[in-house]
């Protein structure tokens, strides 16, 4: 374990977004035994533009204004830093050589803002932690002089669109800079072992306290009583991005007297599908995230019929640990990321292999298998998480 240090915890999320936030988790954990400042991403100004409006951008603003202090204390040993700093919207640029010398002015901005909280706190040979932030992270260590830089990756950015365009030829800088790199998937450590020998595998947080059913205190939703089983569910974002309609639509064709159940807001696609046409597929809507559990348990299978992409191929599912926390039989498609499961996920590469894994998890259930699933999802802790970032960032010192 790490103690007594000072850390700072830079990314692409700030500490005010809606969503769960693996970056947010991480920091606090940190924060258990060292002093953390979490810097939220400057705003830029395509963002002021579009957004000018919003509560968020006007918080920003008065900061920038001198209005309102941006160093605000979340919890012992943890601030929360609104950089004051507005940064330009440069991504569109094509000119690399241009791109290049206006990423360095922002990323000096932007460690001008750090480095006077860093004053205010007293914090001194700091530990850097960087979620996923290249385009800026480019220059951080240079700016910010820290004790030692780690890089953490937990998606593919540089096959979405907005980060592709300099993300390709920066991120693989980053990764060479960094002193360690962290990833949530082997996918991705096998990436970052192109450029720098110190990419570790530390696999991912998840707190499943809410998908705890050990004493049976989790009822099921009444809308399950008009549903015929065996039930094969999914609970999650319905969006063809992520998901593979084909095979939802497969398995409800081969097998129609299983229940498709989804719950969960859907896409366009979703809403446009032939699914809303087969009497055996249920969407049950959008839940509350306090309410899942109760989905979750009412399921006989639960499922991640994830489309295989750029975007999927690496990523991390939370849900599945919530499945498994909750003993369920769990089916999902075969991705690097998934094969740290495989001894407690049925695996699926094909339609085909869907259907015959699905009849076999319903067959071989047992309260054997429950408890193991259970334990399983039970050790995917944050503290379990941050504990092997520490023992990457202790490797590669």
């Amino acid at each position: 374990m790490i103690k007594g240090q000072d850390i700072i915890v830079v990314g692409i999320q700030a500490w005010d977004i809606e969503i769960g936030s693996n970056c947010k988790n991480i920091a606090t954990e940190f924060a258990k035994h060292n002093r953390v400042l979490y810097v939220n991403p400057p705003l830029d100004r395509a963002t002021l533009k579009r957004d000018k409006k919003s509560e968020k951008v006007q918080k920003r603003l008065r900061v920038s204004r001198g209005e309102e202090t941006g160093l605000v204390p979340i919890q012992e040993n943890l601030w929360n830093l609104y950089p004051k700093t507005l940064t330009e919207s440069i991504n569109w640029i094509p000119i690399h050589g241009l791109f290049k010398r206006l990423n360095k002015r922002n990323a000096r901005l932007f460690s001008n803002d750090i480095l006077e909280a860093m004053e205010q706190l007293k914090f001194k040979n700091v530990l850097l932690f960087n979620d996923s932030s290249m385009f800026l992270g480019l220059h951080l260590k240079e700016f910010l002089n820290p004790k030692s830089y780690t890089y953490y990756m937990r998606d593919y950015l540089i096959k979405v669109p907005y980060w592709r365009k300099h993300g390709e030829r920066i991120e693989p800088q980053v990764i060479q800079l960094a002193d360690t790199v962290v990833n949530n998937s082997t996918l991705y450590a096998e990436y970052g072992a192109q450029y720098n020998p110190n990419s570790f595998m530390v696999g991912q947080g998840c707190d499943v306290s809410l998908f705890n059913d050990e004493q049976d205190t989790i009822k099921i939703p009444s809308e399950f009583e008009n549903i015929p089983g065996p039930v094969i569910g999914y609970v999650g974002y319905l969006t063809s991005m992520r998901l593979d309609i084909d095979l939802l639509e497969y398995m409800a064709q081969k097998r129609n007297d299983w229940s498709i159940v989804l719950v969960g807001p859907e896409d366009e696609d979703f809403k446009n599908s032939t699914l809303h046409q087969m009497e055996n597929v249920f969407f049950l809507g959008s839940k509350n995230a306090s309410e899942l559990p109760a989905y979750v348990k009412g399921f006989d299978v639960a499922m991640n019929p994830q489309v295989v992409n750029d975007w999927t191929i690496g990523n991390y599912p939370r849900k599945i640990d919530e499945y498994l926390a909750m003993g369920k039989p769990t089916l999902a498609t075969w991705t690097k990321a998934m094969e740290m499961f495989q001894e407690h996920v049925y695996l699926g590469n094909s339609k085909e292999e869907y259907i015959q894994l699905a009849e076999k998890a319903l067959a071989e259930n047992s309260l054997e298998l429950q408890q193991k699933r259970i334990a399983f999802a039970k050790s995917h802790t944050w503290e379990n998480n941050v504990q092997a970032i520490y023992e990457a960032i202790k490797k590669s010192a």
